[in-house]
């Protein structure tokens, strides 16, 4: 009895081993078709289901009870759908317990993920593939990288997938007509805004949270080698180093000869210590769209590294905004 038992629990783990890897894989393969718009949708939907899949087998296998139940005297009493299936941890309910193996990092990563998917379920989007596809490409690796430290590196989907191919090279004019943040729908942004402003700086630029990358032709090359499309280097390499580098100085200029900066979350926590309590991320985000305040002629603020900061005429604007409608955000 004891032997079969054991042989079911393999049975399932390994199904729903499969089922993961094949959500991941057909996640990543849809969101490279370019014949397909409906991209990021499908891309959250698959990945959850992957990542699910991924911890039910993970718990399973340490004998972790993953179905949603309660404690009637000394028995347990699990929750069960009207068709009488047992009902199991949402992806949600599979991190915040302390046998969860997945890092504070790719969990912020995942969390991310699962908000805008509740966003998305109640509102058609637009043009929101090029913001968050550094979340995606963070999810993917992060994936890949956990299932192989949990069951082994035959597990790994890194070998099924090579690097898209472009029918041309990336121009500024590509660049320049990528979706700006503002063209998003307001509950995407303002999701966005409030979940990426409640992350600690080291948080935010963990590449496990969101991978970035910079790329730029690679002009010269030895006859004789062989030409790879992207090459990575080391971080800690020099030519890593001087790139960092330049990179830092770059944006030290920046900082040393902008304005004062705030995050969305600091105008909305300045105003709320100003006496306007119900003054949210999402009022702030109906306001700035209402007013088109990121369009660059009105010098509100500046987007770097895909962060939106605003300058201090806007947190004055927003103030007279809030004095004049005190009744609505709740000061007497």
């Amino acid at each position: 009895m004891g032997k079969e038992r054991n042989r079911r629990i393999y049975s399932i783990k390994s199904e729903l081993i499969e089922k993961s890897r094949e959500a991941a894989l057909s996640a990543v393969q849809i969101f490279n078709n370019p014949l397909i718009r409906f991209k990021s949708e499908t891309f959250i939907v698959l990945m959850i289901i992957a990542w699910t899949y991924l911890l039910h087998a993970y718990y399973r296998s340490k004998k972790i009870e993953h179905r949603h139940h309660e404690i009637v005297g000394k028995r347990k009493k699990f929750d069960k759908t009207t068709k009488g299936a047992y009902k199991r941890w949402g992806l949600e309910h599979c991190l915040s317990i302390k046998e969860s193996p997945v890092d504070k990092d790719a969990a912020n990563n995942l969390r991310f993920l699962i908000g805008i998917r509740h966003e998305i379920e109640h509102q058609m989007t637009m043009r929101i593939d090029a913001a968050l596809s550094a979340k995606f490409q963070a999810c993917c690796l992060n994936y890949n990288e956990l299932i192989k430290t949990l069951f082994g590196d035959q597990y790994g989907i890194d070998h099924y997938l090579s690097f898209s191919l472009q029918f041309s090279s990336i121009s500024e004019e590509q660049i320049l007509s990528l979706p700006s943040p503002e063209e998003m729908p307001a509950n995407i942004q303002s999701f966005i805004e409030g979940f990426d402003g409640d992350l600690s700086e080291a948080e935010f630029n963990s590449p496990k949270y969101a991978y970035r990358v910079i790329f730029t032709p690679k002009l010269v090359n030895h006859k004789g080698q062989a030409d790879q499309v992207i090459e990575f280097i080391k971080e800690d390499s020099p030519l890593a180093k001087e790139i960092n580098a330049s990179l830092d100085k770059t944006y030290t200029v920046i900082k040393e000869t902008e304005k004062k900066k705030y995050l969305p979350k600091n105008v909305v926590e300045a105003m709320k210590a100003e006496g306007f309590f119900k003054f949210s991320i999402h009022n702030h985000t109906q306001l700035w769209q209402s007013l088109d305040a990121k369009n660059p002629k009105k010098n509100y603020g500046v987007l770097i590294q895909n962060v939106w900061y605003w300058y201090e005429p806007w947190v004055e604007d927003v103030r007279k905004h809030c004095q004049e409608n005190s009744t609505r955000y709740g000061k007497k």
